[in-house]
């Protein structure tokens, strides 16, 4: 599984990151998890607000800090 957060580096997209460590680690799951800060591609993905999260290239959110629960609910429900 891979895990992409895309955004700038601001505070939200630091946090997002976080959580989905956190989530990753409650599923009990192995995912890469990358972090996205270039803006084409960000734009590939046709993301217009950050934070997004990106699972196994579908873009499950935009423009939203997910708490873990969030994330992990995205993760296990696929």
């Amino acid at each position: 599984m891979k895990i992409e957060i895309l955004g700038t580096g601001c505070s939200k997209c630091e946090a997002l990151t976080e959580n989905a460590k956190k989530a990753v680690a409650q599923a009990g799951l192995f995912a890469q998890i990358e972090k996205v800060e270039d803006m084409v591609k960000i734009m590939e993905y046709g993301v217009m607000n950050t934070p997004a999260l990106v699972i196994d290239g579908e873009v499950k959110s935009t423009g939203k800090l997910l708490n873990s629960e969030e994330i992990k609910n995205l993760l296990t429900n696929n």
